[in-house]
């Protein structure tokens, strides 16, 4: 019995020392899931109330709160793209500059 605990608590102790090197979509993407396939599962449960309706659930849940947190991660100032054209009509991508968050573009 004292195994078991020390192998769990290994276990927990290794997957929250992972989540520190996450970047904030990848938090927010890992927490989606959490948050999605709890309520997945209960939602399935509720639904279908058996235990493959309950893993249907929980996975659709995860999957879907994964996809949502990562979606709704903020970019970062300078990580952000913008379209330009010169003033010969070419187009180009580039960093966006001042006058676009000053709205003079």
């Amino acid at each position: 019995m004292i195994i078991k605990k020390a192998i769990l608590a290994v276990l927990i102790t290794a997957a929250l020392a992972g989540c520190e090197t996450q970047t904030e979509g990848q938090q927010r993407a890992t927490t989606g899931a959490l948050v999605g396939g709890a309520g997945g599962a209960l939602l399935g449960q509720a639904i279908g109330g058996n235990t493959k309706s309950t893993v249907i659930g929980a996975a659709s849940g995860a999957l879907l709160g994964a996809v949502v947190g990562s979606a709704t991660t903020p970019q970062r100032r300078e990580d952000q793209q913008c379209r330009y054209q010169d003033r010969y009509g070419r187009i180009y991508i580039a960093p966006c500059d001042d006058r676009y968050y000053n709205g003079n573009y």
